[in-house]
């Protein structure tokens, strides 16, 4: 499974969310795997992020903040504006991350448009047991 961690600006656009989904999607191998949207609380009333998940047929999660920073030592990416609204290096990051689970490892880093940014995890199971 993917985990697709989206940060958008106020009032972002369904357009714009998916091209750049789309563009990430584009960048990496995934095969057909399950894929799902993933960001911080407080993101709840975009209207966009919820008319993008349903354009892309993916489910969109909201995840605290506080359950974001434990994924923060992880993040490749610093974001100026994140860190002073969230205390957060990366919400695309972190969302990813912790939206594909606690073995989780980014396989792209944060791309951005003017107002979305998007960053892909995947869980890694490499480990586990059958």
């Amino acid at each position: 499974m993917i985990a697709i961690g989206v940060g958008c600006r106020k009032n972002c656009s369904a357009e714009d969310v998916v091209a750049l989904v789309r563009q990430a999607l584009r960048a990496i191998d995934h095969s057909g795997e399950e894929a799902m949207l993933a960001t911080v609380t407080g993101k709840e009333s975009e209207d966009g992020l919820h008319r993008a998940a349903q354009d892309l047929n993916m489910r969109l999660t909201f995840l605290s903040i506080d359950l974001l920073k434990t994924a923060a030592p992880q993040a490749q990416t610093q974001s100026a504006r994140a860190e002073a609204l969230f205390g957060l290096p990366s919400v695309c990051e972190t969302a990813a991350l912790v939206g594909a689970g606690p073995q989780s490892r980014l396989i792209l880093s944060r791309i951005k448009s003017s107002t979305v940014t998007c960053a892909i995890a995947r869980a890694d199971h490499g480990d586990m047991q059958p």
